[in-house]
C-alpha cells in the first residue's frame, strides 16, 4: 500500500444484496444474478463523480469457473472496456478482492474500481475428476501430507485448543442474532441492501432461545461443542464497494473509509480459524494504530468458537465490554456466510456503521476473516 496519503484508496460507496440460506431464498439465482444488481447499485452511487469504472474485482469460491467479474461488468452495463478479474482466497475472497483493487488505486493505475465478492452455493457446479465420475466436495486447501480439516471439525479443534466452552459459543450466537434482529428493526440495513430476486431483507436472523440452543447436538464431532446453532449457515449473497484515491475523494468532498493497511497471512492449516490474529496484528503495525483505538470491528462469524478464540487472543470481550465494538449489528452467524462475498459484506457493514452513521474523521474500523487452509486476511480503515 502506498505511503503517499494522497494516493491511498478510499471506499466511497458500499452495497450488498440480502443474504439467503443456500437452497432457499436464492436457490435458482446464479452468481451473476446475485452480483449484477449490487455492482449496478455501486456504479449508480458513484455516477455523479463523472468517472468511468475502470475495473471490477470480485471474489468467488465455488462458481462456474471463468471470469465471473468480467461477466458481471458487462451485464451491469459498464461497457466492454471494463476487463474484470475474479479472485479466490476461499472465504477471504471478498476482502482480498478489495485489497487488490486498493493496491491498483494506490499505485496510480486506476481512479475508480468496483470490488467485492459473490457466492451462490445453491447453484455451484458439481465437480469430478476426469475418469472418475464421482463429484468431490472441494479442492484441497493444502498439499498431501498436510492437515486439511473441514471447517466444522477445524472449529471444534480450535475450541478445544483454546478452551472456548459450549456455553460461551451459544451465548455469542444468541447475541449475534439479537443484534441483527434489532438492527433490521431499526432500519440500519436498509441503506446498504440492494433488492435481489425480489427480496430486500436477509433471510436468516431469527429469535433464538438459550434453552433451544443448549439442546442442539454437536454437529461435527461426537460430544463436541460446535453445533448448527453456533455455526453460520451456508449462504448465497453478494457485496461490493467503490474505491478512489484520497486526492480525488478530497477534491470532491466525499466522506469515506480510507484503507490504511491490508494484510493476508498464513497460519497453521490445522487451526485455520486463528488466521485473523496475525493478520490483524500486521495491519495494526502497518497502520501505526493500537487496537484500543479501533472503534468498530467486523469479523466474519463463521463459527462462534472461531470468533471467540480470535477475540480472546486479541484481548477483546465481545460478550461484555466490547459487545458494541465487535459486530455491533450481528454477523455471519445471524445473517449467513456466502463464502466469496462475506469479506466484502463486513466492509459494507463497516461503511454503514462508520460513514453512513456519521462517525467523526479519524475513527478507525477493522475488517477480518479466517480462511480455510490456514490464512487470515484483515484491513484497517479510517473515516475521512
Amino acid at each position: 500500500m502506498s505511503r503517499d496519503p494522497s494516493s491511498r484508496p478510499v471506499v466511497v460507496a458500499a452495497r450488498r444484496g440480502p443474504v439467503g440460506t443456500a437452497f432457499h431464498a436464492f436457490k435458482d439465482l446464479t452468481v451473476e444474478a446475485l452480483a449484477v444488481p449490487v455492482v449496478e447499485a455501486v456504479a449508480r452511487d458513484v455516477a455523479p463523480l463523472g468517472l468511468p469504472v475502470e475495473d471490477v474485482v470480485l471474489g468467488n469460491c465455488t462458481g462456474p469457473g471463468g471470469n465471473v467479474a468480467r461477466i458481471c461488468a458487462l451485464a451491469a452495463g459498464l461497457g466492454h472496456g471494463v476487463p474484470g478479474v475474479t479472485v479466490d482466497r476461499q472465504c477471504g475472497s471478498g476482502l482480498a478482492a478489495i485489497l487488490l483493487a486498493g493496491n491498483a488505486v494506490a499505485a496510480g493505475e486506476m481512479d475508480l474500481v468496483v470490488a467485492g465478492g459473490v457466492e451462490s452455493a445453491s447453484t455451484a457446479p458439481l465437480r469430478t475428476r476426469r475418469g472418475t465420475g464421482v463429484p468431490y466436495e472441494r479442492a484441497p486447501f493444502v498439499p498431501e501430507g498436510w492437515p486439511d480439516p473441514e471447517m466444522g471439525p477445524a472449529a471444534e479443534a480450535l475450541a478445544a485448543a483454546r478452551g472456548v466452552s459450549r456455553e460461551r459459543q451459544d451465548a455469542y450466537a444468541l447475541l449475534s442474532h439479537a443484534k441483527a434482529l434489532a438492527a433490521r428493526e431499526a432500519g440500519r440495513f436498509a441503506q446498504e441492501i440492494v433488492t435481489v430476486g425480489g427480496r430486500d431483507d436477509d433471510q436468516w436472523p431469527r429469535p433464538l432461545r438459550a434453552r433451544s440452543l443448549a439442546r442442539l447436538p454437536a454437529a461435527f464431532v461426537p460430544g463436541g461443542t460446535v453445533t448448527a446453532g453456533n455455526s453460520s449457515p451456508v449462504s448465497d449473497g453478494a457485496a461490493a464497494v467503490a474505491l478512489v484515491p484520497e486526492s480525488l475523494r478530497a477534491e470532491l468532498g466525499l466522506p469515506g473509509l480510507r484503507l490504511l493497511a491490508g494484510a493476508v497471512v498464513g497460519c497453521d492449516p490445522a487451526l485455520p480459524g486463528l488466521g485473523p490474529v496475525p493478520a490483524v496484528l500486521r495491519v495494526l503495525e502497518r497502520g501505526g494504530a493500537d487496537l484500543a483505538r479501533v472503534a468498530a470491528v467486523e469479523i466474519v462469524e463463521a463459527f462462534a468458537a472461531q470468533v471467540l478464540a480470535v477475540t480472546d487472543a486479541l484481548g477483546l470481550d465481545p460478550l461484555g465490554a466490547d459487545a458494541e465494538r465487535v459486530c455491533a449489528d450481528g454477523g455471519a452467524l445471524a445473517l449467513g456466510h456466502p463464502w466469496g462475498a462475506t469479506g466484502a459484506v463486513v466492509v459494507t457493514r463497516l461503511f454503514s456503521r462508520l460513514v453512513r452513521r456519521g462517525a467523526p474523521a479519524g475513527t478507525l474500523g477493522l475488517a477480518t476473516a479466517a480462511v480455510g487452509g490456514g490464512l487470515g486476511v484483515a484491513a484497517l480503515f479510517e473515516v475521512v
